[in-house]
């Protein structure tokens, strides 16, 4: 069991033990989403099947964005656990809600051999795993920031974007390997399928290190349950969850266009083989999560607007050249291009949770940060890699998504001027 001291902040074998329970929960969350992400090509034409290509693919990405539009509820659902009945009932519940919705999408009938039914059954599935996302990134993070020391804040609240940047980066190498070692037929046909079924590996050693937690209100300096902590939440703190939102509305769509519409727009735009594209995003996110962590150290030591600033203020200015690189036909400038894109995520990613939990009070922080945070990833993040699609087909101008990543980035870049400096703050 976990132990904490009578400060409440975990000792040092105790932290090794939360850090990962808490990316063990996120690399399961995000496993799944990268992956339907990455054979959103082909789940389109198995289950949206429709004259041309482009319309599958719309479809596709309008069911990933499903599965978003359900987080503010999932936030409202988990927040309220994690405020009410303890942290670990949270993180504990929202691994299972995940876990068996993800094999279950590696089982289902195509649209050929059960109809409709195929897609209502693929939406509905998607949406139980967003109610689950809902309350898992924000909950974890929660968890780890309250029991670190101020000066370590930063860096123990990385390993969640790093449990999820490890989630994506798993994603898309069980998706090259599917890719490169079965031929296009055998991926249409089932290769596809494998992803999904590995899933619930992730979620059934994620559940069985979570249960081995502490519970965080009995333990001694655990916190008393919030009375009502969705009303509070919405009636106190309702600029706090407005800043929440426009605090990640560049975090999200950058994130989701560099590193799950991307290997579609490789393939589709820039016409290079589904492996090789793969292969590409899965060396980016290997740069984003070996860099996450010492982008949040440095906000430990800087403060975490100076690193923020730097982050949204370097997607404004380098989104359109950084998308001339992934439009390039050389791959090598392709690649620079997309670690580029990696760099500035994790100067945004790294000290981003931490960021949430020193904006908003104890007693809701829960539900507070997991409203915010996901209204934000729910309006912006699940419906980027449909809007980039979209944008593309409107304008005509395959360069056209960086659009979308400079207007978030500005609308970031506002918010955090205005933030006061939180990095030694009280939580």
């Amino acid at each position: 069991m976990t132990s904490l001291s009578s400060t409440g902040r975990m000792d040092l074998a105790a932290r090794r033990r939360a850090v990962i329970a808490g990316i063990a929960g996120n690399v399961m969350e995000w496993y799944d989403f990268a992956v339907y992400g990455y054979f959103a090509s082909v789940i389109g034409r198995e289950f949206f099947p429709a004259q041309d290509a482009t319309s599958s693919l719309i479809a596709a990405f309008g069911v990933f964005a499903a599965g978003f539009l359900m987080r503010p509820i999932g936030s409202l659902v988990f927040g309220y656990i994690g405020d009410k009945l303890g942290r670990k009932l949270s993180l504990t519940a929202s691994v299972l809600v995940m876990a068996v919705p993800t094999f279950l999408i590696g089982l289902l009938p195509t649209y050929e051999q059960a109809g409709l039914a195929a897609p209502v059954l693929l939406v509905l599935l998607r949406l139980a795993q967003g109610l689950s996302v809902g309350g898992e990134y924000t909950t974890s993070g929660v968890f780890l920031v309250e029991q670190s020391a101020p000066e370590r804040r930063g860096f123990l609240g990385s390993f969640i974007p790093l449990g999820s940047t490890l989630g994506v980066l798993s994603g898309s190498a069980v998706s090259a390997a599917v890719t490169t070692f079965l031929d296009r037929a055998a991926v249409n046909s089932w290769g596809w399928r494998l992803a999904f079924l590995l899933g619930l590996v992730f979620g059934a050693a994620g559940f069985a290190i979570r249960r081995q937690l502490a519970d965080d209100r009995s333990a001694p300096g655990g916190m008393p349950p919030a009375a009502a902590p969705i009303r509070d939440a919405f009636a106190t703190q309702w600029r706090t969850i407005l800043r929440v939102v426009g605090l990640n509305a560049a975090g999200a769509v950058a994130y989701y266009m560099c590193f799950v519409y991307v290997t579609t727009y490789l393939r589709q735009i820039d016409f290079i083989a589904a492996s090789r594209a793969l292969d590409i995003n899965t060396i980016a996110l290997l740069v984003l999560a070996l860099t996450i962590v010492p982008m949040a150290m440095l906000s430990d030591r800087l403060g975490r607007k100076p690193v923020l600033l730097a982050a949204t203020g370097g997607l404004f200015v380098l989104a359109l050249p950084l998308f001339w690189m992934l439009h390039h036909p050389e791959t090598t400038i392709v690649l620079l291009g997309q670690i580029g894109f990696a760099i500035l995520n994790a100067a945004y990613w790294g000290p981003s949770t931490a960021t949430m939990v020193e904006l908003v009070p104890s007693g809701t922080r829960c539900t507070v940060m997991s409203v915010g945070y996901n209204i934000g990833l729910a309006i912006l993040g699940g419906a980027t890699p449909m809007a980039a699609v979209y944008t593309i087909r409107l304008s005509g101008f395959d360069l056209s998504p960086a659009a979308l990543v400079m207007a978030t980035a500005a609308i970031s870049f506002l918010v955090i001027v205005n933030l006061v400096e939180s990095s030694r703050r009280r939580v």
